[in-house]
């Protein structure tokens, strides 16, 4: 990953700098989605369902941090060098990435000293094979378990209404007022995301965390779901009152990204004690994190075409999110939980 965004960063100054970059940014996701994923199995491994919750948390802090970063604080970077240096465009970008590829590669090496290594693969050095017959294995059994595509489907639902949020809300808040926007510069849209909303997504995932490892996930799960998705009434409201002011804008971004924080907890803790227990349990949470990244394909590639319907009308588009909003939330309450604490333990 490092390398790639290496590459993306030289990419840039050449003539056909879009689809080349394009192409190492999918490389890149795609190396990023299986990283994601053997950090997960190591979490699950090493940590006991109680301390899974406990540290949830911190957890969903730092999977979701890089989001936060990449909206928030890179993007407040370009902006200060573009206007207070008076860099060029191109040249902004290729320092912010080059730096966060150089960051990675130094988190690289820490990795490597720091991590425990994990619960070892029951088949490992049974060649090419066992893999295969095991890989049979983990899917037959995905779809066998008690109530599987329900569970799939609060996974799917979970985050369907921040989806939408998470592709229009910094483009609302950065279009120019006479389009419907707030018009906000880059250096104050990063300070929103990059410091305030990262603080006010920080608290909530630690709390959310708290809660869930104090009161069970199954008592905290509808609660969870309520605290993500009620907070989508901020950006109904902003583009309803369409304030000047940066601190109360400022307040209400943070208030959601601390919705946003608190919720997702119950999000992860249920794909990894709800979805993932059994004998493939890594296997079977990257199943369930593949469903949850279809969620974010699906509103992503949704919400361009539903701002289009609207008529590029932002409120009335913030309106659709909200009502979206309301089926994860009875989903939730449906959810089925078919493993104890017991059981947990045991898979």
């Amino acid at each position: 990953m490092a390398a790639l965004l290496g590459l993306i960063a030289f990419s840039l100054p050449i003539s056909n700098f879009f689809s080349v970059s394009l192409a190492f940014f999918w490389i890149a996701g795609f190396a990023s989605a299986t990283q994601d994923i053997v950090a997960d199995g190591v979490y699950m491994t090493t940590l006991p369902p109680s301390e899974q919750a406990k540290y949830m948390g911190i957890q969903g802090m730092c999977w979701n941090f890089g989001s936060v970063l990449a909206s928030g604080l890179l993007v407040w970077v370009t902006g200060f060098l573009h206007e207070h240096l008076q860099f060029p465009w191109i040249k902004s970008w290729i320092i912010v990435m080059s730096t966060i590829g150089g960051l990675m590669a130094l988190l690289a090496v820490w990795h490597m000293k720091v991590l425990p290594e994990g619960a070892r693969s029951d088949i490992k050095g049974h060649g090419l094979q066992g893999a295969w017959k095991a890989t049979k294995e983990s899917w037959i059994s995905f779809f066998r378990k008690k109530g599987i595509w329900m569970m799939l489907l609060v996974v799917f639902a979970y985050r369907f209404g921040e989806g939408f949020i998470e592709k229009f809300g910094p483009l609302f808040l950065i279009d120019s007022r006479a389009v419907g926007g707030l018009g906000l510069s880059n250096q104050a849209i990063g300070n929103i995301y990059g410091t305030l909303g990262t603080i006010g997504f920080i608290t909530g995932a630690l709390l959310g965390g708290f809660v869930a490892s104090k009161i069970s996930l199954k008592r905290s799960f509808i609660f969870l779901a309520i605290a993500l998705n009620l907070p989508h009434l901020t950006y109904y409201f902003l583009s309803w009152a369409m304030p000047h002011n940066l601190a109360l804008i400022s307040a209400v971004v943070t208030l959601e990204k601390f919705g946003f924080g608190f919720g997702s907890v119950g999000h992860m803790l249920y794909m990894m004690q709800q979805v993932a227990p059994g004998p493939f349990k890594m296997t079977h949470y990257a199943m369930a994190t593949a469903v949850m990244g279809a969620t974010k394909w699906a509103t992503g590639s949704a919400s361009g075409f539903v701002y289009e319907f609207f008529d590029k009308n932002y409120q009335h588009f913030f309106i659709f999110m909200l009502v979206v909003s309301i089926p994860p939330i009875v989903i939730a309450w449906f959810a089925p939980f078919p493993f104890s604490e017991e059981e947990k333990v045991r898979g």
